[in-house]
């Protein structure tokens, strides 16, 4: 994922918290908050220790950025979202991965319908 897409600060991962809305499913909890500035959709990858060790975690963080690199044009702009990985994303695949992102991005309304018929 490209730097300009990416949340890394910590006051920045605090400000989502704070003011975004949360959406969750077995595998994700994604927080969405919106921007006052003009830029890029903006995303933080979050995986506890809780997960699985070092391998485990750096894993879905790489398969989440993937996945979030692909969708990046088609998220809305002035967004910062953050992506929280729970335990059972440890032994899922890209497919399942993409499937379950794709579920917990729609039921937080990231995509127009037109953009949800492509995807």
């Amino acid at each position: 994922m490209q730097t300009e897409y990416r949340l890394k600060r910590r006051n920045d991962f605090r400000k989502v918290f704070r003011t975004g809305s949360s959406v969750a499913n077995r595998q994700f909890v994604v927080y969405r908050a919106k921007r006052s500035e003009v830029g890029t959709i903006r995303v933080g990858i979050s995986v506890s220790r809780k997960v699985g060790n070092a391998v485990t975690r750096n894993r879905i963080k790489r398969l989440v950025k993937e996945v979030v690199r692909d969708w990046a044009p088609d998220l809305p702009k002035n967004t910062d979202i953050v992506i929280i990985a729970r335990n059972p994303a440890a032994s899922m695949d890209y497919k399942e991965v993409q499937a379950s992102l794709r579920h917990v991005f729609r039921k937080a309304g990231m995509w127009s319908k037109k953009e949800n018929s492509i995807l």
